[in-house]
């Protein structure tokens, strides 16, 4: 089956600046895909690259097997909502739609019709008049109206309250099932990608720290606690993602490994949630106290 998303050192470069650095991806069709990473990881310029609106410095990208943007029936496979959701303050909500259908050729009127009265968006109102959520709402519409195969959403719900944000992932993933289709969300809010995710991107300084199926990557994950000479009896291929002093004697740690053969260590096991896996992976990429973070070796010290 073709990737939805596939990379091979994918890299791009502002000046001197690299906002992304050999990144590989090989994202298989139909999944939701939560991109995280802290501010200036490169999460937007990742998706900018997969929209077709930047070019790589190095490397390749291809997006539903093509290059991104590459003609204009590619372009109609790809639905793009940016971080703040643009709209056009004069013109009203009918006047989007109609826009929409102008430019393009895959445009389900139905669709959209059906969308706005499901959450109750007047057509005939001024799109500079909506709130952040109805705006939010309108931009989803207009993308999913164009039927496409992939929908990228690039922190849309970031300025939304509680509510608006909870009605704007249950619309967008009403969307992704009606479609069919496959969906980047971006998000700071572990809660949202937790909620609707099935599939996992860590980005942080510039590359991809974590990829996968988010079961598998979870059950692959273990955390451990016990004193620092048990832990030194953790097998040698064990990857020791995190590590905590709970006491002067006793440690925790955050382990990628076959849970098979942790089970019958001197140490106790546990399963590990979501955030505490991102919050891992994130921690292990933060040099500001100018020490390396802890190894498999260290950690059996």
């Amino acid at each position: 089956m073709t990737p939805v998303l596939k990379t091979v050192k994918l890299g791009k470069r502002y000046g001197r600046h690299h906002a992304l650095t050999d990144c590989d991806l090989n994202v298989p069709p139909g999944r939701v895909i939560g991109l995280v990473g802290p501010n200036g990881a490169g999460k937007s310029t990742l998706l900018q690259l997969a929209s077709g609106l930047i070019t790589p410095s190095s490397g390749t990208i291809r997006v539903l097997g093509a290059t991104p943007a590459a003609d204009s029936a590619h372009l109609a496979k790809v639905g793009f909502v940016a971080q703040d959701t643009p709209v056009y303050a004069e013109l009203s909500v009918a006047d989007h739609l109609r826009m929409g259908a102008r430019l393009n050729p895959g445009w389900d009127p139905e669709l959209a019709r059906r969308r706005l009265a499901r959450v109750d968006l007047d057509p005939r109102q001024k799109a500079g008049r909506l709130s952040g959520g109805q705006r939010a709402q309108l931009a989803l519409t207009l993308a999913a109206a164009k039927r496409p195969e992939l929908l990228i959403f690039d922190e849309p719900a970031a300025a939304l309250d509680p509510l608006a944000r909870r009605a704007f992932l249950d619309h967008l993933m009403e969307s992704v099932t009606e479609l069919g289709a496959a969906a980047i969300l971006s998000s700071h809010a572990l809660s949202d990608v937790e909620r609707v995710c099935d599939y996992l991107i860590v980005l942080a300084g510039s590359r991809i720290q974590l990829a996968g199926d988010v079961t598998e990557l979870l059950a692959g994950h273990v955390r451990i606690t016990g004193t620092r000479s048990a832990l030194s009896a953790l097998p040698a291929d064990a990857d020791v993602i995190a590590l905590t002093d709970r006491t002067e004697q006793e440690r925790t740690a955050l382990v990628r490994a076959d849970r098979r053969l942790l089970t019958d260590g001197p140490w106790a096991t546990a399963d590990v949630g979501l955030e505490e896996l991102v919050l891992a992976y994130l921690g292990r990429t933060d040099r500001t106290d100018g020490r390396s973070v802890p190894t498999a070796v260290e950690a059996r010290r």
